[in-house]
C-alpha cells in the first residue's frame, strides 16, 4: 500500500464530478491501493469543507460524510511533531509537507502542484503530483 496526502482540493474535485482522475485517486483509496494521511491541520480542512457551498449536486451531505469515514478508515493517523515553516509561499499549505515528511508519505496529491511544489526546503523522495499524475506513477 502506497502512502498519500489526498490535499482537500482533490477530495473536493473528486465529489464534484462523476469521473476523472481526482475520483479515481479516491475510488483506489477505497480499493485498498493507497493510504491516505491525515493529521490535525488536514482533518480540520476536511471537517471544514463539508459545511462550505463548494460542491456540486453530485453527491448530497450524507454521501460526502459517508465519503470522508471511509476515507478515514482507509488511512492513517500522522502526529506532526516538527514543523518545517516557513516553506511554501502560501503559508496555509505548510502543513501538507509537514504532514508528508512525518509520515515517510510517497506523494502529496494535489491540484495545486506548481505552488505545494515550491517550497524552499525540498525533500527527494517526496513527489507533489497531480491525480492523473498519481495514476501513472504510483502504481
Amino acid at each position: 500500500m502506497i502512502d498519500i496526502v489526498l490535499d482537500t482540493n482533490v477530495f473536493v474535485a473528486a465529489l464534484r464530478s462523476e469521473g476523472g482522475a481526482a475520483r479515481e485517486v479516491v475510488r483506489r483509496i477505497l480499493q485498498g491501493h493507497y493510504r491516505p494521511l491525515f493529521g490535525n491541520a488536514l482533518w480540520l480542512e476536511y471537517q471544514d469543507l463539508l459545511g462550505r457551498d463548494v460542491w456540486a449536486n453530485e453527491t448530497t451531505a450524507a454521501e460526502r460524510l459517508q465519503v470522508l469515514s471511509a476515507l478515514a478508515q482507509a488511512g492513517r493517523w500522522v502526529s506532526v511533531y516538527y514543523g518545517w515553516r516557513p516553506n511554501l509561499p502560501d503559508e496555509a499549505d505548510n502543513h501538507l509537507i509537514e504532514l508528508a515528511v512525518a509520515g515517510n508519505a510517497a506523494a502529496i496529491v494535489t491540484h495545486n502542484r506548481r505552488d505545494v511544489a515550491r517550497g524552499e526546503l525540498l525533500w527527494k523522495s517526496l513527489r507533489v503530483l497531480t491525480p492523473a499524475q498519481c495514476l501513472e506513477n504510483l502504481k
